[in-house]
């Protein structure tokens, strides 16, 4: 009878180990999937370095008729872009310091916003207001792009 229970139970170290090699596994598609999720997030930031290809008309449309639905529900300042503070060349220090120049480290997009905001924009009295939105972990995140014409 012994030998039978010996093969209907099995020693409580083989289930340890069969635990470990579950959480072995689980824990091996987490690390994939975090980094198929990092490799997807810098390929996107890499896209937005690059110049859009966005034509200035064609960008001004696209604001003019945000600002104008805007206003129709009684706003006045909207969110025109958010992105991450890897596209600034300091990660928004400057920005979160609000120091003079801050602008120069805009890289890629968010610079071809603020350019055109500066050329078309700013003298028909419309103001861009650029901050950190969040900050996880007490570090600076994402940044916001908001432009306001009151």
């Amino acid at each position: 009878m012994a030998a039978n229970v010996d093969t209907l139970l099995p020693n409580a170290k083989d289930f340890m180990t069969k635990l470990a090699l579950a959480e072995a596994e689980e824990a091996d598609r987490e690390r994939q999937a975090h980094a198929r999720a990092e490799a997807e997030k810098q390929a996107l930031i890499d896209q937005l370095k690059k110049p859009s290809g966005i034509a200035d008309e064609d960008r001004i449309k696209r604001v003019v008729a945000v600002i104008e639905r805007a206003v129709q529900h009684g706003q006045t300042e909207i969110q025109v872009y958010r992105f991450p503070n890897s596209l600034c060349t300091d990660r928004g220090r400057a920005i979160n310091q609000q120091e003079k120049g801050w602008e120069n480290t805009l890289t890629g997009i968010p610079k071809e916003l603020y350019d055109l905001w500066e050329r078309q924009f700013r003298d028909k009295g419309y103001k861009l207001r650029v901050e950190i939105i969040d900050f996880p972990n007490g570090m600076p995140g994402d940044l916001a792009m908001t432009l306001s014409w009151v």
